[in-house]
């Protein structure tokens, strides 16, 4: 998935939850949705940055020769920029695109 070109904002927005949580019907669930969302993103942007970094690995025994290497740098700073997790799913939230049940209330029925 590319973070960069989902139109979530950068910076933190005050929203309206029972604006929100008028799908849902339940404020509560509203943010745990998100929050779930939010950890699966958190995870993926993870395992991605492990990914990339991999190659930068440190073979060397000898600690005191670290060096600072600039595609390393270039790739922690964009990563640095993306929005935060609980950003992007709040969009995807607000835009639809996430899949959710209630198993619970799946019995109820």
């Amino acid at each position: 998935m590319d973070f960069k070109k989902v139109n979530a904002p950068t910076t933190t927005i005050s929203r309206d939850m029972n604006a929100l949580s008028e799908e849902i019907g339940n404020v509560y669930e509203t943010v745990m949705v998100i929050a779930k969302r939010a950890n699966q993103i958190s995870a993926e942007i993870k395992s991605e940055i492990d990914k990339k970094l991999q190659d930068f690995g440190n073979t060397s025994e000898n600690i005191e020769e670290v060096f600072e290497n600039r595609e390393q740098i270039e790739i922690s700073r964009y990563f640095e920029k993306l929005p935060k997790p609980v950003l992007l799913a709040t969009q995807e939230f607000i835009e639809g695109k996430i899949y959710y049940r209630n198993p619970l209330k799946d019995k109820l029925k």
